[in-house]
């Protein structure tokens, strides 16, 4: 099964929008196939605001996040992979889904107590 993460993105993306608030992405910037301004990376991850006002030609697909931006004023190309993806919020409330490890798009076994039941967790 393919990963969940690139179609929940953009769904958190699309609400942000709709709500009028600015959407913000944390990317781990030590992953392979980042390429973001280095000089914002802190501690290995970088805060991207992905607002349609920030970013130019924003193209979410489900391998890459790629757009163009000015960081102090300089236009920079930024792509990183959907999965280097840590989290996506709105600024104003922080409002949004933080992604847990994924291994390879599968399934973890269900815990043993409780055969198939599914297993949510509420994010505020």
């Amino acid at each position: 099964m393919t990963s969940s993460r690139p179609y929940l993105l953009r769904a958190i993306y699309d609400w942000i929008i709709d709500n009028e608030m600015t959407p913000y992405v944390l990317v781990d910037a030590e992953e392979e196939g980042v390429d973001v301004p280095r000089q914002y990376v802190e501690n290995g991850k970088i805060v991207l605001n992905v607002s349609p006002r920030a970013v130019n030609d924003l193209d979410m697909g489900n391998d890459v996040v790629r757009f163009s931006a000015r960081f102090a004023g300089h236009p920079t190309e930024v792509m990183f992979p959907v999965s280097a993806s840590l989290a996506i919020y709105a600024k104003e409330n922080g409002q949004g889904m933080v992604f847990s490890d994924e291994t390879g798009g599968e399934t973890p076994d269900p815990s043993p107590d409780k055969p198939g039941k599914p297993r949510l967790k509420l994010v505020k």
